[in-house]
C-alpha cells in the first residue's frame, strides 16, 4: 500500500523510509490506565511534497497485561477483521530547506477499525544527519472509529485515547 501511495512520484532523492519507529497509546480511565506500544510500523515520507503515509499492524501492540492485549485485539479492534491502521496525508507548513525543528500539521485520512476519518495532527519534524525525525501526540475518540466499549468496562477504558508517534526516517533504498 505504501509503495503504491508514492509509486507515481518521479525520482527517489527526497523520499525517505522508516528507520525506527514507536507508536504508543494511553487510555486514562477512572478505574484503570491502559498503555500499549509497538515498533512494527511501515512508513514512507516524501520531503519534496510533504506527503507521508504509515501503516501499523494492530496485533503488534504490546500491553502490560496479556488479558488487555487479548480484549484489545478480539473485542475492541477486531484485529483479525481489521489488521491494520493507516494514515495518508501531507505535512502542512513544512519546508524541506529549513535546517531546524519545525511545527507542522499532518492533514489527511486515518483509518482504524475499518473506518476512515479526516484528521489534522500537530507535531514536529526536524532534520537529522541522514534524514528526518517526526514526533506527535494526538487524541483519538474511539467512537469516531466505531470501536464499541461495553458498559460493563466503561470505567476501565477512556472514550478518548492519546496516541504518540515517534518516527526516524533515512533515505529510501530502492528495492
Amino acid at each position: 500500500m505504501l509503495v503504491c501511495t508514492f509509486g507515481s512520484l518521479v525520482g527517489y532523492a527526497q523520499r525517505y523510509q522508516l528507520a525506527s519507529s514507536e507508536i504508543s497509546f494511553y487510555s486514562d480511565a477512572p478505574l484503570e490506565d491502559i498503555k500499549a506500544e509497538t515498533t512494527e510500523v511501515q512508513s514512507i515520507f516524501d520531503a519534496s511534497s510533504g506527503e507521508i503515509a504509515f501503516r501499523v499492524t494492530i496485533q503488534s501492540f504490546q500491553f502490560e497485561k496479556s488479558l488487555m492485549q487479548e480484549h484489545f485485539n478480539e473485542n475492541y479492534l477486531e484485529s483479525d477483521k481489521y489488521p491494520h491502521a493507516t494514515f495518508e496525508g501531507t505535512l502542512q507548513d513544512f519546508n524541506a530547506e529549513k535546517a531546524s525543528s519545525q511545527s507542522v500539521t499532518a492533514a489527511g485520512k486515518m483509518t482504524i477499525h475499518g473506518v476512515t476519518q479526516p484528521v489534522e495532527v500537530e507535531g514536529t519534524i526536524q532534520p537529522e544527519r541522514e534524514g528526518w525525525e517526526i514526533q506527535a501526540t494526538f487524541p483519538i475518540t474511539v467512537a469516531d472509529y466505531k470501536i464499541k466499549i461495553p458498559k460493563v468496562v466503561f470505567y476501565n477504558i477512556a472514550e478518548v485515547v492519546d496516541v504518540t508517534v515517534h518516527f526516524t526516517y533515512r533515505p529510501y533504498a530502492q528495492p
